[in-house]
C-alpha cells in the first residue's frame, strides 16, 4: 500500500505515520518544514517514545519525505492508495489545493484504482470539510471520477501528544502517551478498505466523535482552565489538584449522560472511560502545559466546540450541568497575553461585560437562564 501522510509533525510521525509505518504502508511524509524534511531524509528513520503504564522505545523506518508544495507530491498523489493529513484544521484549504492538482494528473492519466483520503484532525467531519474544498479546487469535468473513485474518509483521532522537549541528540524523536484510537466511517470508503492495525472501523462516527468531544476534549480544556486560574502550568499538576480533579469528573459526568441519552452508550462503561482519561491527564511522562491546552479560547467557546455543546445537549435534555458552567466561567476567566484569543475575549469583556462577550463567541442568548448561572460562576471565581 502506498501512502502519503501531509504533516511530518509531532502528531504526523507519532501517531498516523507510526500506525501505517507499522502496518507495513510504503509511507511518505509531506510537510512544509524543508529542515525537517532533509532530516527525515537524511535520517529515513525516527525514534516514538511510547509512555503509559510502561514505556518503550519503537523506531519508524524506511520512510521518505517530500517538501509538500513539490511537483514530486503531485506525482505521489497520482499513484497513492491512502492519503492521510495531521496538519491542523486551518490548513486543510491548502492542502486541497496541492490535492486538487495530484488528482488531476491521476484522472488525466486514466488512474481509476480506488484512492481514500482521511483527514486526522481535531474537527468533527475533517474530511468532509477537505472534500468540499478539493471539489471547489477540480474541474467541474472530473467531479463524477472523483466521486467514483476517491473516499473521503471521515474519522475522530485521540493520542496525546504534547510538544518534544529539545533533544540536540535526536531532533525527530517523539514522545506519544500509550493510547491512541483512530475511528474511521467504514462506510465512506472505496474499494477495499486498508489494513491498518489501530484503525477502528465504525457505522455510527458521529457518537465516537462526540464521545471524544464531550469527554476527553471537554475534560482536557477544563483542566486547563481550571488549572491556570489555580496557578499550575501542567495539565498533570492540575489533575493531581483534588479538588480540581473532582470538578472535572463531574462536569465529564454531566457530558457523558448526554451521551447515554442520545447514542445508548452503556452508562457503568462510560464512566470507566472517563476514569482512563482522568488517569491519562495524570500520565507522569507526559508534559503538556496549560497554555497548550487551554489556547484560543474563543474556538473552544463555539457552538460546536466541547464547552458548549455538551452544555447545550444537558439543557435539551434536562440533565444537571453546574460542572460545565463553572468550566465555561473559568474559560471566561483565562488570561493569556501570548494568545490572541484570550487577549481578544478579555477585551470583549472589558469592552461589553461577560454576557455579550459569551453570546458573542457562543451564540448564547444573552438573556438565557443559563448565562446567568455562568456569570454568577464566573464572578465568583474572579473574586476566589
Amino acid at each position: 500500500m502506498k501512502a502519503l501522510h501531509f504533516g511530518a509533525g509531532n502528531i504526523g510521525r507519532g501517531f498516523i505515520g507510526k500506525l501505517l509505518a507499522d502496518s507495513g504502508a510504503e509511507l511518505t511524509f509531506a510537510d512544509a518544514n524543508h529542515q525537517l524534511v532533509d532530516q527525515l531524509n537524511h535520517a529515513q528513520q525516527y525514534r516514538v517514545h511510547v509512555v503509559g503504564v510502561d514505556q518503550r522505545i519503537d523506531t519508524v523506518s524506511n520512510i521518505l519525505a517530500l517538501d509538500a508544495g513539490s511537483e514530486d507530491v503531485i506525482e505521489r498523489i497520482a499513484v497513492a492508495d491512502l492519503i492521510t493529513t495531521a496538519v491542523g484544521p486551518n490548513v486543510l484549504d491548502r492542502i486541497a489545493d496541492t490535492l486538487a492538482r495530484g488528482l488531476l494528473l491521476r484522472f488525466e492519466r486514466g488512474n481509476a484504482a480506488p484512492l481514500n483520503v482521511i483527514a486526522c484532525e481535531n474537527m468533527v467531519r475533517g474530511t468532509a470539510h477537505l472534500k468540499a474544498a478539493v471539489l471547489a479546487r477540480l474541474p467541474h469535468g472530473y467531479h463524477a471520477a472523483l466521486e467514483q473513485c476517491v473516499g473521503f474518509v471521515d474519522s475522530a483521532v485521540d493520542r496525546i501528544v504534547p510538544p518534544a522537549a529539545a533533544n540536540d541528540g535526536d531532533p525527530l524523536e517523539v514522545t506519544v502517551e500509550s493510547f491512541s484510537e483512530w475511528i474511521v466511517d467504514r462506510g465512506q470508503f472505496r474499494g477495499d478498505i486498508p489494513q491498518v492495525d489501530g484503525m477502528e472501523l465504525t457505522d455510527n462516527l458521529l457518537a465516537f466523535v462526540e464521545r471524544k468531544l464531550f469527554t476527553l476534549n471537554t475534560g482536557h480544556i477544563i483542566t486547563a482552565y481550571l488549572g491556570s486560574l489555580a496557578g499550575y502550568r501542567t495539565i498533570r499538576e492540575a489533575i493531581s489538584d483534588p479538588a480540581i480533579r473532582l470538578k472535572v469528573r463531574q462536569a465529564m459526568h454531566e457530558s457523558g449522560e448526554v451521551l447515554v441519552r442520545r447514542y445508548g452508550f452503556d452508562r457503568q462503561l462510560h464512566h470507566a472511560y472517563i476514569e482512563k482519561i482522568l488517569g491519562r491527564f495524570a500520565n507522569p511522562h507526559l508534559v503538556d502545559e496549560i497554555e497548550r491546552v487551554g489556547r484560543q479560547p474563543l474556538r473552544k467557546l463555539g457552538a460546536e466546540d466541547r464547552l458548549i455543546k455538551p452544555l447545550l445537549g444537558t439543557l435539551e435534555y434536562g440533565l444537571p450541568h453546574a460542572a460545565l458552567v463553572e468550566g465555561i466561567a473559568a474559560a471566561l476567566c483565562y488570561q493569556n497575553a501570548a494568545d490572541p484569543q484570550a487577549v481578544e475575549l478579555q477585551g470583549w469583556i472589558a469592552q461589553d461585560g461577560v454576557s455579550q462577550a459569551l453570546s458573542r463567541a457562543s451564540g448564547l442568548a444573552v438573556d438565557a437562564a443559563v448565562v446567568g448561572e455562568i456569570v454568577e460562576h464566573y464572578q465568583a471565581l474572579r473574586q476566589g
